[in-house]
């Protein structure tokens, strides 16, 4: 079962060559994704200006998955695999290490703002939902 789509082939269109394309357009799409979050968290912040409506600590995933979004994108495949002809500051294994610390960060953001989700918002009144379907009355 797990190698079902080993054998799938996408339908392959001729016009465009994606093979050299493939990061550029990975690239463009993160940072679409990376604009609309951050338009709608900006939005969240406009509408509910208070810290009781919204807290403003949330922000933080923010700011740290939009520097791992630099971070990630400022190593290119060829620094990594050690065939760009610049060695850079550390070389590759520079390269590889700004890598992982960028995915660490990535990773550690996306994982507080799961924190926070559940945290802050769908436990929120969790108490009083569970009396409810006890059939206890709450005030």
């Amino acid at each position: 079962m797990a190698g079902f789509l080993d054998n799938f082939r996408w339908p392959e269109c001729e016009c465009i060559d994606w093979s050299e394309r493939r990061n550029a357009v990975a690239s463009v799409v993160a940072g679409v994704l990376f604009f609309t979050g951050w338009w709608i968290m900006i939005d969240a912040a406009v509408v509910y200006p208070k810290p009781e409506q919204l807290n403003h600590a949330f922000h933080t995933c923010g700011v740290f998955s939009t520097l791992a979004f630099f971070m990630i994108n400022a190593v290119s495949n060829a620094q990594v695999r050690g065939d760009s002809y610049e060695s850079g500051c550390l070389g590759r294994t520079g390269a590889r290490v700004w890598l992982f610390i960028g995915f660490m960060l990535m990773f550690g953001s996306l994982i507080a703002s799961m924190w926070i989700l559940f945290g802050a918002y769908v436990t929120q009144n969790s108490s009083c939902f569970l009396q409810r379907r006890s059939g206890e009355k709450t005030e």
